[in-house]
């Protein structure tokens, strides 16, 4: 009989929500649920547009990678989700800070509306242990 381990991680650093994971591990692959721009102390989003938003999603995801044993080198994956698709050059200058070599694959898409009227949202994909360049 086969089966693999699930894993929920909750890290005390990230907003909590209600009925969903921060991120859930099977095997080794960790699947990172969206992030908005919140800022934990207060529970709203940050100021300053999108990309204060987007840095502070990837900050929110980075406490997640952290809480995992992982870092941004584990990300294999990322969707990005744009309330106006005009702005992902904007997110790109951020993105590029956290992400800066083996660059995961990433979509990105313009969507009607994001939770509490935030502007970015980006999920990942992970990989939990060590991964080598070939």
């Amino acid at each position: 009989n086969f089966s693999l381990r699930r894993l929920i991680i909750d890290c005390p650093m990230c907003c909590m929500c209600i009925l969903l994971s921060q991120a859930v591990i099977v095997d080794r692959t960790m699947y990172i649920s969206g992030q908005l721009g919140m800022d934990v102390a207060s529970g709203q989003l940050v100021d300053g547009g999108v990309q204060a938003q987007a840095k502070q999603a990837l900050v929110n995801m980075g406490e997640i990678l952290k809480a995992a044993g992982c870092n941004y080198t584990n990300v294999v994956k990322t969707t990005v989700l744009l309330a106006d698709i005009n702005d992902f050059n904007s997110v790109n200058e951020v993105y590029k800070t956290f992400f800066t070599s083996s660059f995961p694959a990433r979509a990105a898409y313009q969507v009607a509306a994001l939770p509490r009227g935030g502007l970015v949202e980006i999920e990942a994909v992970a990989v939990v242990g060590p991964l080598s360049d070939s």
